[in-house]
C-alpha cells in the first residue's frame, strides 16, 4: 500500500476503534511511518478474496485488544501461504531447453497467484488450458495420439493389440468388439487358452495373440 493508502486504512481503523486514533502531530506521522514499513507490500484489496477492511473488521470483532499493523500483515501472509498451497504451476510456455525463460515464467505465475492478481491452479492435470493450435492438423495427419513408429515400436510388448490392429487394417472386422463364445472372454479383453484337466480344475488361462475363429466370426456377422 501507499502512504495515502495507509492513512485511509488508519482513518479507517479509527471509525471502528476509537482506541486507535492520534491526536499529536508527532504521534499521527510516527503511526503512519510504523504502518507504512510494515504494509508496505500488502495490498489494499484484489480480485480474489482479498480486503484490508475485511482483516480489520475480524480483528475488532474478535479481539479485544487494538490493531497492530503486525496483525493485519500477519493476516497478508496466511493469505499468501493459502493461496500458493493451492497453487500447482501449470506447464509454462516457454522452451524447456531455455532454462531461464523457464524459471522467469514459474516465477511470474507464482508471484501472481501471491499477490493476488490470479486465482490458484489448484488442480494438476495434462492439459492445462487450451489445446495446442496444431493439435488437430497433428492428429489428423498420423491418425492416433501415438504415432506409427511409437507403434511399431510397441508392437512386441503387446502382441495381441498389434494383431488387432493388423487385422483392422487389412479390412477384417475387429473380432474383439463382441464376446467370445468358446472362452467366454468379455468385450474388448483379449481370447485365452483355457485348458481344464481330467479333475475339472484350470490348468491354463494365457491369454491369445489371435482371436478364437469363432469369435471372427461372429464379429464378422455383427459387422454385416
Amino acid at each position: 500500500m501507499e502512504r495515502r493508502e495507509v492513512a485511509a486504512v488508519l482513518a479507517y481503523i479509527g471509525r471502528l476503534d476509537p482506541r486507535t486514533i492520534r491526536t499529536g502531530t508527532n504521534e499521527v506521522r510516527d503511526q503512519l511511518v510504523q504502518w507504512h514499513e510494515l504494509l508496505g507490500d500488502v495490498p489494499l484489496a484484489t480480485e480474489h478474496g482479498w480486503d484490508v477492511r475485511e482483516a480489520i473488521r475480524a480483528h475488532v470483532l474478535d479481539s479485544p485488544y487494538p490493531i497492530l499493523p503486525v496483525d493485519v500483515a500477519r493476516k497478508w501472509r496466511v493469505y499468501r501461504r493459502d493461496r500458493l498451497d493451492r497453487h500447482t504451476d501449470p506447464t509454462p510456455s516457454a522452451d524447456p531447453d531455455d532454462s531461464a525463460s523457464w524459471r522467469a515464467e514459474l516465477l511470474r505465475s507464482r508471484n501472481a497467484v501471491a499477490v493476488g492478481r490470479v486465482a490458484p491452479s489448484t488442480h494438476r492435470q495434462i492439459a492445462s488450458g487450451a489445446p495446442q493450435p496444431d493439435i488437430e492438423a497433428r492428429l489428423a495427419a498420423i491418425g492416433s495420439c501415438i504415432p506409427p513408429t511409437v507403434r511399431a515400436e510397441l508392437a512386441p510388448y503387446r502382441p495381441a493389440r498389434a494383431a488387432r490392429e493388423a487385422a483392422i487394417a487389412e479390412g477384417q472386422p475387429d473380432a474383439l468388439s463382441v464376446p467370445c463364445q468358446w472362452c467366454h472372454a468379455a468385450q474388448g479383453e483379449p481370447c485365452r487358452n483355457r485348458r481344464v484337466g481330467l479333475d475339472g480344475r484350470a490348468l491354463g488361462n494365457a491369454p491369445r495373440v489371435t482371436p478364437h475363429p469363432t469369435r471372427v466370426d461372429h464379429a464378422r456377422q455383427e459387422a454385416a
